[in-house]
């Protein structure tokens, strides 16, 4: 394993938690409900110590010393705390608004004389639930009246039990069975609990041995892509597989189905392992390699179509190096503080879900984080890296790298590859458009999405790669490249999905680029038919554009004229392009085509005939519009709104009074 290049893309965060080490006075309890750390001194009547990443400056309280403390969490509002002594009974202490505690304890019982609790959860607000050998226990706490009401009972033994809470409720599941793999999940509502079906996990079978039982410590909860999954790992192997596996199983929406194996994910390593979740990818830590590795469920494996091997996306690394500032005894030096280096895959750490390691003996807390940079040289196949970063979040900015590193000079991807780059960037953005469209078009609010993928639109492509590469690209490969993006155009177009493109890709300034660069290339005849076949969309925009190019293509005019004429929206545009060409009749022709004749501005005409120097076609618009007042007004005479009065003084000048009385006949 060479770390010599320094590539990490695991780390710690970097302003840990910290609270008190465990010692011979003090214990630490870790709430992975509310992601509290509890430092608890001589019992409490020392002090207890809460810290989560939501408490700035840290809850302090003191509680008698009853006995040793086995377990102690708050309730989701932090108004009860409940504390484990025995494996009889739970501790209840109110708290007020401003976090002193009430005096006076309470307690409850969980039934049975031979029965014992394993733990509790809170599984809402005023609820909780003991977890006995013998069943669950859904209790309803009242904390003014300090007194509990049993709900719900459940019988059932449990060997073992992993909890998963939710913003209400959550799943609790516990193992039954004499190998403790037959897995019960329950689920957990405000006042209610319901058993889902029970499923079986499978372990393996080797020659001349006993199968071991399933651990707590190998089986954790996790949502991933926003679905609930039981992560199992499975360190025994499997006849003819080479190290251990971590196997996941689905909760099903439907509650009659039970969970379902989808995933097999290979190590092919032995020895002590911890999974954490981080943006959904899966993340295995190795103690004796000190390593980590992550699987990403939503890239391609094996299959059998029933479940689906995965490989690690990347070779395994250590986590980058951790630093903390300590207390030193060396006051001689000046020195209150010095750097020390911890100690990574400790034996001493302990990982809690989703991404929670901690350190008591060092009394630290990190949240794992990945790092997408170092992955993008790690992951050759850009498709591959694409469908990678796109699951992640906050990976726009990486993913726009990506994309811009492709189309450099000396690390040009092929045109295929672009070409599938840019269908996944479409299908995201096509799928984020039709949620839109589904989410205004429904009565009720729509549901916010667990796992939002990164959206890249045309703005975001225009701004950080094309309009930033246009002039360090090879102008033949760049051309060459706009065109593939234009196919993509006519896919879209095919099935009826012309809207997403133009939103996406080719809106007008991208446009602009498109047609810069065939201009610049001389790539004249590619550009006419491109317009011709509509494969660049008409707007108004491109239409002013390919008339600015007049001069080194001439049919780009006529292109112009007849994008606006398609359009039906721009007779203003068209009228103002053949007055400013000096086009007088087919400018009459086309008002009169239009049917917009007695709306346009006689003035407007009559101006433009004026600046020609040209008397007899001055002659024929001035006669125009006489017959257009005769027949609007049954007078030849122009209003004095319409500001001819220089016109016809100009007329009259050039043709006499008498010319200004109209012919029958029309123009």
């Amino acid at each position: 394993m060479a770390t010599s290049d320094g590539l990490h893309y695991i780390e710690l965060s970097k302003s840990p938690i910290r609270f008190e080490p465990i010692s011979k006075v003090t214990n630490v309890f870790y709430d992975d409900a509310n992601q509290q750390v509890f430092a608890v001194r001589s019992g409490g009547s020392m002090g207890v110590v809460v810290k989560g990443p939501n408490d700035k400056n840290g809850i302090t309280f003191r509680m008698e010393d009853r006995g040793e403390v086995i377990s102690m969490k708050f309730s989701p509002d932090r108004r009860v705390l409940a504390i484990q002594r025995s494996s009889k009974s739970v501790e209840f202490i109110n708290f007020q608004e401003d976090l002193t505690t009430d005096t006076a304890e309470y307690s409850q019982t969980c039934k049975g004389r031979s029965n014992q609790i394993k733990g509790f959860v809170w599984t809402n607000v005023g609820e909780i639930a003991f977890v006995t050998e013998q069943g669950i226990e859904l209790f309803q706490i009242n904390p003014e009246k300090k007194t509990l009401k049993n709900l719900k009972s459940m019988s059932i033994s449990i060997g073992w039990h992993v909890w998963m809470s939710r913003s209400e409720g959550g799943l609790l599941l516990v193992a039954t069975g004499q190998l403790a793999n037959n897995l019960q999940p329950v689920y957990f509502n405000p006042g209610a609990m319901t058993k889902l079906p029970k499923f079986e996990v499978d372990l393996p079978t080797l020659p001349r041995q006993q199968k071991q039982p399933l651990m707590e410590r190998d089986v954790t909860i996790a949502y991933i892509y926003g679905q609930l999954y039981i992560i199992v790992l499975r360190h025994q192997p499997r006849p003819g597989v080479a190290g251990a596996e971590v196997v996941l199983y689905q909760i099903q929406q439907h509650k009659e189905a039970p969970a379902k194996k989808t995933n097999v994910l290979k190590l092919e390593m032995s020895g002590r392992f911890a999974i954490n979740v981080v943006d959904s990818l899966i993340v295995v830590h190795h103690q004796a390699s000190k390593t980590s590795v992550i699987f990403d469920i939503h890239l391609d494996g094996e299959t059998d179509g029933y479940v689906t091997t995965h490989y690690p996306v990347v070779s395994p690394l250590p986590i980058k190096p951790f630093k903390l500032l300590l207390p030193t005894l060396n006051i001689q030096q000046g020195q209150e503080k010095m750097e020390y280096t911890c100690e990574l895959y400790s034996a001493n750490w302990i990982v809690f879900q989703p991404d929670i390691v901690i350190d008591a003996k060092l009394g630290c807390l990190w949240n794992v984080e990945r790092q997408l940079v170092p992955l993008v040289t790690m992951i050759p196949d850009k498709c591959r890296l694409i469908k990678f970063l796109l699951q992640r979040q906050n990976s726009k900015s990486v993913i726009l790298d990506v994309c811009r590193q492709m189309l450099l000079p000396g690390q040009q991807a092929r045109l295929p590859v672009i070409s599938r780059v840019v269908d996944m960037l479409n299908q995201v953005y096509k799928t984020h458009l039709e949620a839109e469209m589904l989410a205004l078009a429904s009565e009720t609010a729509s549901q916010p999405d667990v796992h939002r993928r990164v959206i890249i639109d045309q703005s975001d492509m225009y701004t950080c790669v094309f309009s930033v590469l246009e002039d360090n690209v090879v102008s033949s490969f760049y051309c060459k490249l706009e065109i593939e993006f234009l196919f993509h155009s006519q896919y879209f177009s095919k099935y009826n999905l012309s809207v997403y493109i133009i939103l996406f890709y080719f809106q007008h300034y991208l446009y602009e680029l498109i047609i810069n660069i065939l201009v610049h290339n001389n790539c004249f005849y590619q550009l006419h038919q491109f317009l011709q076949y509509h494969v660049l969309s008409d707007s108004k925009p491109l239409a002013c554009l390919m008339l600015s190019l007049e001069s080194v293509y001439p049919p780009a005019h006529q292109l112009a004229l007849d994008m606006l004429t398609r359009l039906a929206t721009a007779n203003e545009e068209i009228i103002e392009v053949l007055l400013s060409k000096h086009q007088l009749l087919p400018a009459v022709r086309f008002i009169r085509k239009a049917g917009i004749t007695d709306t346009v501005s006689s003035r407007k005409f009559l101006e433009a005939a004026m600046n020609t120097e040209d008397n007899q076609l001055f002659y024929t618009v001035f006669k125009f519009f006489q017959q257009r007042n005769i027949r609007m007004r049954s007078s030849p005479v122009f209003q004095p709104g319409e500001h001819c009065e220089l016109y016809v003084k100009h007329f009259e000048k050039l043709f006499g009074a008498d010319a200004l009385m109209p012919f029958s006949s029309s123009t």
